[in-house]
């Protein structure tokens, strides 16, 4: 509850602050009529100050807000990421935890070549409560004579109250000029 109500009082102070920001170009017309006022220099040296604080702030708020939505006692990260795309050219993506979908991605030419040149795409964000879960993933894409195949893995594993990471790598087999889906956690 205090992380909520903190939320809200940051929220309004950058309220606050961006309603000052709109203000300050009323206040420096003022400021150039009256000759007591600072010069136009040192105002706009203080507007810039001003904003880089509210830029500042609004980065705390999103932090803050991660961490209500996404705290690490149950938090789930999947990411995917290509060997070489040599055997196997990704096409698609589909995640699924315990038979329930919960993310799914269509590439482009261009994401798959960022993929194939070491690239690592975050492809799903969650909360799991404690437990024992399974994890599976279903690749589809081209192989080199240009036919539809699939690729597919399960992972079982057990959500503690850390954080988990998990990798989904299409690997390339050379022994059987075929690619795989290898599943890596990530310790932290």
């Amino acid at each position: 509850m205090k992380k909520i109500n903190g939320v809200k009082n940051f929220t309004a102070l950058i309220s606050a602050l961006l309603l000052a920001i709109s203000f300050s170009s009323i206040a420096e017309e003022s400021a150039m009529s009256s000759s007591e006022n600072k010069s136009n220099t040192e105002l706009a040296l203080e507007l810039e100050q001003l904003k880089s604080q509210v830029l500042k702030l609004n980065r705390e708020l999103f932090i803050l807000e991660e961490d209500l939505l996404f705290p690490a006692s149950t938090q789930l990260a999947v990411f995917v990421s290509v060997d070489t795309g040599k055997f196997f050219a990704i096409d698609s993506v589909e995640v699924k935890i315990n038979d329930k979908e919960v993310a799914g991605f269509l590439y482009t030419e261009r994401q798959r070549k960022a993929l194939e040149q070491g690239g690592i795409q975050k492809l799903y964000l969650g909360n799991l409560k404690m437990g024992e879960y399974q994890l599976t993933a279903i690749f589809t894409g081209l192989d080199p004579e240009g036919r539809t195949v699939k690729r597919a893995a399960s992972y079982d594993f057990e959500k503690d109250d850390e954080a988990l990471m998990i990798e989904l790598k299409v690997v390339d087999n050379t022994n059987s000029y075929r690619s795989q889906v290898v599943v890596e956690e990530w310790v932290l």
